[in-house]
């Protein structure tokens, strides 16, 4: 029997096979779990998502439009899983949105105003509204995840705003984490090394970046999906039942080098 057997919950942010909510979503399914998705609007992105779906064998999956930006839309889910299920275990939050023309190196200081609240917006405040949604429908307590990068604590060429963004939501997890604890809720960031994810490719100088990591990581190569995919099984199960309000960083051990 899986750890997540029995376990019914939320992941959003399924774009392709190659996304960390995908990996995610194959630990989560061989450890056991139901997995209910959302797609962004629009015809072409619930066929995108469909279609990676489909990939680990799900059949006929409860998918759901999200503007993750909308409250109507987030009320919309949230709602209909209550209608549908009664209840949920788990949350993943796995987005974050940056205009890709200011994630270039030697642009952040000329970030536009709504650029920047943008970045914010999607990447971080979002969290906090799924989670507050999602507690209503946690009744018996439960586990959320969401997804950093080491470019929130240390500045990164290129990744600009979204460094901004990304600590912001760290920040906001450890607030959830103090604030939900007392409702047997946790809340938990995964902070995964770099991937060649669709978003990723948006960050200027992205490939040395890669090639850096391998470098200098103390295991002296870059993540694989599975690696993050396996710890967020982890994180959502009982067996890390004590952990919460932490940033975990599975990164091939990048985090600790200091050249």
């Amino acid at each position: 029997m899986g750890i997540m057997e029995g376990k019914r919950g939320l992941v959003v942010g399924i774009a392709n096979d190659r996304s960390f909510a995908y990996s995610i979503t194959e630990s989560l399914v061989r450890e056991g779990a139901d997995c209910l998705f959302t797609h962004l609007p629009g015809e072409k992105m619930q066929r995108r998502c469909l279609k990676a779906i489909s990939g680990l064998g799900i059949e006929d999956p409860w998918l759901r439009p999200l503007d993750a930006s909308s409250d109507e839309h987030l009320d919309e889910v949230f709602e209909s899983i209550k209608t549908d299920f009664g209840s949920i275990d788990f949350l993943v939050h796995s987005i974050a949105f940056a205009d890709k023309d200011w994630l270039q190196v030697g642009k952040f200081a000329a970030t536009p105003r709504e650029v920047f609240n943008q970045a914010i917006d999607i990447s971080a405040y979002t969290y906090a509204a799924m989670a507050n949604r999602a507690a209503d429908v946690m009744p018996d307590g439960g586990s959320m995840l969401a997804m950093s990068y080491y470019g929130s604590e240390k500045a990164v060429p290129g990744y600009n705003v979204m460094g901004v963004a990304k600590a912001a939501l760290e920040a906001t997890n450890r607030y959830l984490a103090l604030e939900l604890g007392p409702r047997n809720l946790r809340m938990n960031v995964i902070s995964g090394g770099p991937l060649r994810t669709m978003s990723s490719m948006a960050v200027g100088g992205f490939a040395e970046i890669l090639d850096w990591v391998e470098q200098k990581a103390p295991l002296h190569r870059n993540i694989s999906g599975s690696d993050v995919g396996n710890t967020a099984a982890w994180l959502l199960s009982d067996y890390s039942a004590g952990i919460t309000g932490q940033v975990v960083y599975v990164d091939s051990g990048y985090s600790i080098v200091g050249l």
